[in-house]
């Protein structure tokens, strides 16, 4: 089965990684939202990008849920001795990869190449798309002002209540020529929106000009993955985010968060009692994924899923 997988962050990451190993090598295409770019030190960091790669290649750190195991940080340490900003917590192996992407950027590669020779030297079999090659970044409307993703989510620790979210640069951003492509592709079979929250990893994605449109005219099933369990998120503010922007953590907020691009919904098990409410199809599985097992067990199980879905 030939299938796209949209992501962002941990939840998207581990499920890419549950997809890519039932897949033959090369039938996983991982579109990944770009919209938390930023620059620190000097160098280009890409984390929803580099969280999906580490999964991909098993070098990330499943207790943190971010950055690689076995981390060091005595750059960090250095840096912020000299006086430097430490709040974005960068390990000795992770700014290895920001420094290699930061000089081949400048030296004309396009961020896609970059993520390709990574892809190669850390034996990714996947292809893993930047939802685009041009500069788009997160902004939230808050309690306490407006602010960019990262002092959002890492600075101030999703602590400000989200009043509104918008996507700086997008309405001049092209949606990477390769996901154009595999929106495309003879070949696909399925499409899924992985468990990843949908207003900072995913609406990004579905903002960039003509990606909703693409969806829409869908000829695979198009499946989403609920972020939630029991109605509360894994990590991160979605919870709290769904409150303020939607009133609502029920089921149904993803169904029409998505109206008109998914043709199934997929919840965990502890949200079976609202099953007769959903007016989509809807799978039932544990959507925990704690380990390797249960990773490929929710990606069999969506698999499974869309196969039984017709657009």
């Amino acid at each position: 089965m030939s299938v796209i997988c949209l992501s962002g962050g941990v939840g998207g990451s581990r499920f890419a990684n549950g997809l890519q190993s039932l897949l033959p090598s090369g039938d996983l295409r991982v579109i990944v939202n770009t919209g938390d770019d930023f620059q620190l030190h000097g160098l280009y960091i890409c984390p929803d990008i580099d969280s999906v790669l580490y999964s991909l290649a098993a070098v990330s750190d499943a207790e943190r849920g971010w950055g690689r195991a076995n981390e060091t940080w005595q750059c960090l340490d250095v840096l912020s001795d000299l006086g430097q900003p430490d709040w974005f917590r960068l390990g000795d192996k992770d700014l290895a990869i920001h420094i290699v992407r930061t000089n081949q950027l400048r030296l004309g590669m396009s961020l896609k190449e970059v993520i390709d020779n990574f892809c190669v030297r850390l034996g990714v079999p996947t292809s893993i798309i930047p939802m685009t090659e041009d500069a788009v970044m997160t902004f939230l409307h808050t309690d306490s002002g407006l602010m960019d993703f990262q002092e959002f989510f890492v600075k101030r620790r999703c602590q400000p209540t989200v009043q509104g979210v918008f996507y700086k640069n997008i309405e001049n951003a092209d949606l990477h020529v390769k996901a154009f492509e595999a929106m495309q592709d003879s070949s696909l079979e399925a499409i899924f929106i992985a468990p990843s929250n949908p207003f900072l990893s995913i609406d990004p994605i579905l903002s960039l000009p003509g990606m909703r449109e693409l969806l829409s005219k869908r000829r695979v099933p198009c499946v989403a993955i609920s972020p939630l369990v029991g109605g509360r998120a894994v990590k991160g503010p979605l919870g709290e985010m769904l409150d303020s922007l939607k009133g609502s953590r029920l089921p149904n907020v993803f169904v029409e968060h998505y109206s008109g691009l998914i043709d199934g919904l997929i919840l965990d098990e502890s949200d079976v009692e609202y099953a007769s409410s959903i007016k989509i199809p809807t799978h039932f599985c544990s959507t925990l994924m704690r380990d390797q097992e249960a990773k490929t067990g929710l990606a069999l199980s969506s698999m499974q899923f869309a196969s039984r879905l017709h657009v």
